[in-house]
């Protein structure tokens, strides 16, 4: 696969990423925990979910140059454009998807489980394609890398964080907790196990460079 293709399917991961973020919003059921902070401030002041993506994503950069320095390679700083592309997609995905309004419980679960799906998704395919990570990856794995501490627990700390502070921002400025219920926890649990399902059964790259579909799929 060419670097150039494993840009594009990069790019193409990380809008389908973007549509299950606000899929997810949608189910009313909460967000995502990566998705909890910017989503509680936009509530709470005059800016969208995606203009609140891509500033809070530009403080995870700065974090990662910052704790990183010299060994920062300069290709990340290509995550400020693809940045851009993601939080202009939230907004995008967010007004397309503004005809789901969930009249049960059961039909809250649905976008929720296809949101996740969809982020889950997004994340593998980002795996695959190998060639950059969004801020609120990078940012994990520059605090790993920095202080020496195993990149899935450094992600549990960030999630869990971006969560505390979005609850209490939240109680502050909207009076009670909005956007972080029940969804924000199952979203939590299950990502990871179906991302990695995604990248065991997908494909792969192989040995000379090219991806390969798994043909029982």
């Amino acid at each position: 696969m060419s670097m150039f293709t494993r840009y594009i399917l990069f790019i193409v991961a990380v809008i389908v990423q973007a549509s299950g973020i606000a899929l997810v919003v949608k189910s009313f059921l909460g967000t995502s925990p990566i998705s909890s902070l910017p989503y509680v401030i936009s509530l709470a002041s005059p800016f969208t979910l995606g203009q609140m993506t891509f500033a809070i994503n530009m403080l995870m950069v700065l974090g990662q140059y910052l704790l990183l320095r010299s060994a920062f390679d300069n290709i990340q700083f290509l995550q400020i454009p693809v940045t851009l592309i993601f939080s202009w997609f939230i907004d995008f995905f967010m007004n397309l998807w503004a005809w789901v309004v969930p009249t049960s419980y059961l039909f809250q679960l649905l976008p929720l489980l296809m949101g996740t799906t969809l982020i889950a998704f997004g994340v593998a395919v980002q795996g695959i394609a190998n060639v950059l990570m969004l801020p609120g990856e990078g940012i994990v794995y520059a605090v790993s890398r920095h202080f020496h501490i195993e990149f899935g627990k450094v992600k549990t700390g960030n999630d869990v964080s971006l969560v505390l502070i979005a609850a209490i921002i939240s109680w502050i400025y909207l009076d009670g907790i909005e956007g972080i219920r029940e969804g924000t926890l199952i979203s939590a649990l299950i990502t990871g196990t179906i991302a990695r399902f995604f990248l065991n059964h997908l494909g792969k790259v192989n040995e000379a460079g090219v991806l390969v579909f798994h043909p029982h799929l």
